[in-house]
């Protein structure tokens, strides 16, 4: 290739990475695990959120969704309890899900109707990391596989390739060593896309052992999951007994205290009937007394 040719391609290439930057210029990736909360940036927001639209899209070619038009949040879409405007027009998202990965766009209306869009969308790609568990109950003994998701829009490929994105996934101990398929006591595997698991049979040592997923763009690490081994082995040796057979601070049962409450209850009730049976003795004998006297007084 001629000297001529290398400077035209360069100069091409230079172009077209400069045209890339500048129509990306507002756009963010923002890497987030699920349960917690993000702030996805508003990077065209202009004097005040009056203007400013946030619509969501997960998939290519479909119908954005609007989830805050003009500054008010719309109450027609199923994450608008967990969705708020931030001060600087930014999206806040709590409690975040896998449900919640796609693209977030804002956009800002100006004119007399708010019908005139100023400037291009700001765009944000949200990517969501989720782990779970094939076992709700964690004893030793057990065999136990981790599941760890990366969840992006748009879709990336999770693997060792040389692609500028460079997107992988690790699971990591709980001293950041990364664990590999060497080691004999882990099996780690990729069954799907950015899909990465991790199986292993529970020792005694393992209660309160942390595992940690990690995804890394570039080999940097953009965030990380950590898995905490709590045993379940105390709770599952604990008994429940029904309420009605349940024994008391004294030793006894609910029968019996019922049975202890009712000779009670007759007790005092006798005692009452006892204390006015005498109460009427002792005012018939008052009455005898005095009708005994007033004739004593008549016969003298």
């Amino acid at each position: 290739m001629s000297d001529e040719c290398r400077v035209c391609l360069l100069g091409l290439i230079f172009l077209s990475s400069l045209l890339t930057g500048i129509s990306g210029e507002n756009d963010a990736h923002v890497f987030i695990s699920s349960g917690e909360n993000v702030r996805l940036p508003c990077n065209n927001a202009i004097h005040d959120c009056n203007s400013t639209t946030w619509n969501y899209n997960r998939f290519r070619n479909s119908t954005a969704v609007e989830l805050i038009g003009l500054g008010i949040k719309k109450k027609d879409t199923e994450s608008h309890e967990r969705l708020s405007l931030g001060s600087d027009c930014s999206l806040n998202i709590r409690n975040i899900s896998t449900e919640d990965y796609g693209l977030y766009s804002c956009q800002q209306w100006t004119g007399v109707n708010r019908d005139q869009q100023e400037g291009t969308d700001a765009r944000v790609y949200l990517h969501v990391l989720h782990v779970s568990s094939s076992q709700t109950e964690i004893s030793a003994g057990l065999s136990v596989t981790l599941f760890c998701q990366f969840y992006s829009y748009p879709p990336v490929s999770c693997d060792d390739s040389d692609s500028s994105e460079r997107i992988q996934l690790f699971w990591v101990n709980q001293a950041g060593v990364k664990l590999t398929r060497s080691d004999s006591r882990y099996q780690i595997s990729a069954p799907d896309h950015c899909i990465i698991t991790l199986t292993t049979t529970l020792l005694n040592e393992d209660d309160n052992r942390e595992w940690r997923c990690e995804v890394t763009q570039r080999d940097q690490v953009k965030t990380s999951v950590t898995y905490t081994v709590k045993s379940s082995a105390q709770a599952d040796s604990t008994t429940v007994i029904p309420v009605t057979d349940s024994p008391t601070a004294a030793g006894i049962t609910t029968e019996e205290i019922v049975i202890v409450i009712a000779v009670c209850a007759s007790f005092v009730l006798l005692l009452l009937a006892l204390i006015l049976w005498m109460m009427i003795r002792k005012k018939r004998s008052g009455v005898r007394r005095a009708t005994d006297d007033s004739v004593v007084s008549f016969v003298g």
